[in-house]
């Protein structure tokens, strides 16, 4: 491993299964390259963890499935291993940065205790709006990005009934909530969430980019399956969506970036700190 540069695990939590989120991933991963290198880890497919003294970045996928159910062997070493994140940062001055996306939030929360997880109606499937909280406003993963701002949403299931004796107690944030649907009398689920300071997650795809998921809709049985879910005109709307420079495209483009700077000026100052 270079010693000389930021390290960065990504956990792969798609269980085998093909996804342009993990290509999405490595491609904003790479405009970092000068001062960052990374490895892949498939935790669910081969209960593989790294080493937590060999990374100071860790990012957790988005995958398929039900977050409350595991085989019990790799769930149970992920949660292990968030345990082990959170002591080092504990009692070590080089923090640990963490981004948890979609499936990995999902079992962030409940790990936490933070809220419920329960499935949802049906299918939450395309470009969203994304509501920021008033501690979203100034949270730095957001800066740069409207409010609302628009995220590919893609999941079964949902975060609601925060426990808010529980965030107070960890210290945690609410930083997103989902669209606001008046005509129905749904709960709005929770779409982001500042654990701590070096912990964060996101249940929508900050990865996601216009053309990846352009080249899914290629595929006729996948745009049969989304214009019989959505309709056809909510399909089209959802085209001209990703074709807009000021949703999708900003979104790939500022946070995930945003998480990246700040946990790589993080390290390098603690470290200059600490070698001085």
């Amino acid at each position: 491993m270079n010693k000389k540069k930021i390290t960065i695990a990504l956990l792969d939590m798609y269980d085998g299964v093909p996804n342009q989120g993990m290509r999405c991933i490595i491609d904003i991963i790479n405009r970092f390259s000068p001062f960052v290198t990374f490895k892949i880890y498939d935790v669910r497919g081969k209960c593989e963890l790294p080493e937590i003294d060999q990374y100071d970045i860790y990012i957790s996928t988005g995958g398929p499935g039900n977050p409350l159910i595991g085989d019990g062997a790799w769930d149970t070493k992920y949660y292990a291993f968030i345990d082990a994140l959170t002591k080092w940062n504990l009692e070590n001055p080089v923090k640990k940065h963490v981004l948890f996306i979609c499936h990995s939030f999902q079992m962030a929360c409940k790990h936490f205790g933070l809220a419920e997880i329960t499935k949802r109606n049906d299918t939450s499937f395309g470009v969203m709006t994304i509501h920021k909280t008033k501690e979203g406003e100034n949270d730095p993963l957001f800066e740069g990005l409207s409010d609302p701002f628009y995220a590919i949403d893609s999941r079964d299931y949902q975060v609601v009934q925060p426990k808010l004796s529980v965030f107070k107690k960890k210290g945690a944030k609410i930083i997103s909530l989902e669209k606001i649907r008046d005509h129905v009398q749904y709960e709005r689920a929770i779409m982001a969430v500042r654990f701590t300071d070096y912990f964060v997650g996101t249940q929508f795809h900050p990865e996601a980019d216009p053309i990846s998921f352009v080249s899914h809709l290629r595929n006729k049985e996948a745009k049969e399956k989304i214009k019989e879910m959505k309709g056809k005109r909510k399909f089209r709307n959802m085209l001209e969506d990703l074709m807009d420079d000021d949703k999708i495209y900003r979104t790939n483009e500022t946070l995930i970036p945003n998480f990246l700077r700040t946990a790589i000026n993080d390290l390098m100052k603690t470290k200059k700190m600490m070698s001085n």
